[in-house]
């Protein structure tokens, strides 16, 4: 067998970033690494750097998440409870439930979830995609 024939016999990808993966918000900033406008079939994976003080709006998501802290600690308000997550530590959060993520200090984490996700901010109409996670 060639290397091209193994190539396309291996549907493995190496994705790398660029600065269209990157997406800035008041709050913080999402780095896009996997999604299917990279090469993922199912799953989306991005990194967020949240600055300390930040908090982001209240929130759910229709897709189970699942938060890994590599950097500082995170307090997130879920479901009525609120826990700090700290460096090495990962959240789990389910799937339409309001949330409230916010950065004592700053915090940086990978994100995994599955890709067709949309979120609903309380107290706004509609849905909508996460561009990072597409």
């Amino acid at each position: 067998m060639t290397r091209q024939e193994e190539d396309e016999a291996t549907p493995m990808r190496v994705i790398s970033v660029s600065p269209d993966s990157v997406t800035t918000t008041p709050n913080a900033t999402m780095t896009g690494l996997a999604s299917p406008s990279r090469g993922s079939s199912e799953l989306s994976t991005w990194r967020v750097d949240m600055p300390a003080e930040a908090t982001g709006p209240e929130h759910s998501v229709s897709r189970e998440q699942v938060w890994t802290v590599t950097t500082g600690s995170l307090e997130v308000t879920c479901g009525g409870r609120t826990e700090r997550v700290a460096t090495g530590q990962t959240l789990v959060l389910p799937p339409d439930v309001p949330r409230t993520i916010s950065a004592p200090g700053r915090f940086e984490a990978h994100v995994a979830m599955r890709a067709d996700a949309v979120v609903t901010v309380t107290g706004a109409e509609g849905t909508r995609e996460l561009p990072w996670a597409r």
